[in-house]
């Protein structure tokens, strides 16, 4: 494994913004001429502390709220991909030259599908990925979570997805962590020509993509995704870790505690073991 870079002496520069949507923008204070789009998976959260951390790499980070706000649809359902490029228009407009997208989970599926529609984004990291457009999960803006939507839009029109099986049972006990990885495979078996129509064409990128899953995912089966897109990617690079589950840990970032809602899977040492293999390869990709 190469060494772990360490960035905790670079200075930076933090705003807090509002408009037109909530984030935060994070940038050496000398500046960078490398901006990243960070997305949040479906908890929703701006990942501040992800953005910092880049910062601190030499990149210039920005990370926005795009669902959940004032004037948001309260799920992830019908999300314009317009909204993550207006993203990309603040990191242009404020110097950046070459444009990449960090994403996690829904995060991932969103930056996949903004690579194939926004030719400015030169590098897409992609942390447990799908190689799915999925439904909603959540209401839309009318407040309604079924029937089931599409979770993404592209100028006006759902993009195909693939629905839920609802005749699914989770196996834990009532009150018990879920996971919801065989939901996500029997889906995906019940309605295989939805999927088909729904398969994330990474064929007809340009971008640089790197891929980080781990094996023991235990929310979707992201390293069975992570293959199928690096099969079938231009420019792919993916990187593993059987013992990891769902939330990638890169190095400086804090553990997070475990959900009383949600199995991920693997381990905090596996996890971290992962996002410190991905680490060189992210900070490669997304300088240029």
């Amino acid at each position: 494994m190469q060494p772990v870079e360490s960035v905790e002496s670079v200075e930076i520069v933090e705003q807090q913004l509002a408009d037109p949507v909530e984030g935060v923008r994070c940038a050496p204070a000398a500046g960078s001429r490398a901006g990243v789009l960070v997305l949040a998976g479906s908890s929703g959260r701006i990942e501040t502390d992800r953005c910092r951390l880049l910062a601190r790499a030499g990149l210039m980070a920005l990370s926005i709220r795009w669902f959940g706000g004032p004037g948001q649809p309260a799920g992830i359902c019908e999300i314009p991909l317009e909204t993550f490029a207006r993203a990309i228009d603040r990191l242009r407009a404020d110097g950046a030259e070459r444009i990449g997208v960090l994403g996690t989970s829904k995060g991932a599926e969103a930056a996949l599908l903004l690579a194939l529609r926004d030719p400015r984004v030169d590098a897409v990291v992609a942390l447990a990925p799908t190689d799915l457009v999925w439904a909603n999960v959540g209401p839309g803006a009318d407040g309604v979570t079924a029937p089931y939507r599409s979770s993404w839009s592209w100028q006006g029109v759902p993009l195909p997805f693939v629905p839920y099986d609802d005749t699914w049972q989770r196996a834990e006990p009532e009150g018990a962590p879920v996971a919801f990885r065989s939901h996500y495979q029997r889906s995906r078996r019940t309605f295989a020509e939805a999927a088909g129509l729904a398969t994330i064409p990474i064929e007809r990128t340009d971008a640089e993509v790197l891929l980080v899953a781990g094996g023991d995912d235990e929310m979707w089966p992201a390293l069975d995704h992570a293959r199928a897109l690096a099969a079938r990617a231009r420019k792919a690079t993916l990187i593993s870790h059987d013992g990891a589950g769902h939330r990638v840990r890169l190095p400086g970032e804090t553990p997070l505690p475990p959900s009383p809602l949600h199995r991920h899977g693997g381990t905090p040492e596996a996890d971290a073991e992962l996002g410190a293999r991905a680490w060189p390869e992210i900070l490669r990709l997304l300088r240029g």
